[in-house]
């Protein structure tokens, strides 16, 4: 199958809650409300509030179409990818006009910022599963970790949660990542947990940082810590592993595949942009074969100018032959 034409729809990839998920990409990369301290995909290029079409819905669509002719059916349709997918105007009708075209569930990844717009709860309804972010129990850790728009208030943001998840007719899970020594105290997490008695959720997903963040000093929770906090909760919690995912993320790949990504690294660092026009693919497509050569050592990464860089190590390829070593 090639993978050229493809610049809003990416994958299936390996997903750590959803399986193999489709992924739909609705706004330029890094156009978000928030600029999170641990985003895996850098800082915030345009931060925004502005709802509108920013990528060609009928492509969207096409794309979508294509990509279910020539694959087994995923687990999910997922909107999620290298913004807030809910800035763009048209999900609501993309969301009916896939279901139209397949029986596969819809998930959007949103980070909850603009559910308390009766529009947007809107747009929603027709999911099946929304996965919406909460990453701080008050106003100021909330500005220090999300960094978000200047107009949007914590207060309004939970308020938000609480109305949508009592609208919406399908499932909510919310996903509350923790930081280690900021919002990982157990004062703080009951802060959260308080909130999320009055938010309801189907269930809690509790994660940290995986992946090399936007700035170094967004650091992880160990998962002993995550699976202790657990108790803090009011519903089901699921703690989010990264050990669990790192043969399976190998293993959804091809080997051909890896070694593409590793040929580019043996030549030069690259960010996982450069990977991703190099290869023609999306980045988030490339950001997993990225963190599932790094989960088995074939590659690492270092944060520069405050930038992500990966480089082949000397490990094993996924095929078994050494890595490049130029690099020790």
């Amino acid at each position: 199958m090639s993978e050229k034409g493809f610049r809003y729809v990416y994958g299936p990839v390996p997903s750590r809650r959803l399986g193999r998920s489709l992924g739909v990409d609705l706004v330029p990369f890094k156009v978000c409300t928030f600029d999170c301290v641990y985003c895996q995909l850098g800082r915030t290029t345009i931060k925004t509030l502005e709802r509108k079409e920013y990528v060609s819905a009928a492509d969207v669509l096409d794309e979508v179409k294509r990509k279910l002719a020539e694959e087994d059916n995923p687990n999910y349709i997922t909107f999620a990818g290298s913004g807030e997918p809910t800035l763009n105007s048209r999900i609501g009708n993309l969301i009916l006009r896939i279901k139209d075209l397949t029986d596969t569930q819809v998930a959007v990844l949103t980070n909850g910022s603009l559910l308390w717009t009766k529009e947007v709860q809107d747009d929603l309804m027709a999911a099946d599963l929304v996965i919406p972010s909460l990453d701080a129990g008050d106003e100021q850790l909330f500005r220090y970790v999300n960094r978000p728009h200047e107009n949007i208030s914590f207060d309004r943001l939970v308020d938000g949660l609480v109305d949508f998840t009592r609208r919406f007719p399908g499932q909510v899970c919310l996903e509350i990542l923790l930081l280690e020594g900021v919002t990982s105290m157990p004062s703080h997490v009951k802060k959260i947990a308080d909130l999320v008695a009055r938010i309801a959720p189907a269930r809690v997903q509790l994660n940290t940082v995986c992946r090399p963040p936007a700035e170094e000093f967004a650091f992880p929770v160990s998962q002993d810590i995550l699976l202790s906090l657990r108790e803090f909760f009011p519903c089901p919690v699921d703690v989010i592993s990264e050990e669990s995912q790192e043969h399976s993320e190998i293993s959804a790949f091809s080997e051909s595949r890896e070694e593409d990504v590793l040929a580019l690294l043996r030549r030069r660092p690259c960010t996982s942009e450069d990977v991703a026009e190099g290869l023609g693919i999306h980045i988030a497509e490339a950001l997993k074969r990225l963190n599932a050569l790094t989960a088995i050592g074939t590659v690492r990464s270092t944060i520069s100018g405050g930038r992500n860089f990966y480089t082949a190590t000397g490990g094993k390829s996924p095929s078994g032959a050494p890595g490049n070593k130029q690099d020790k």
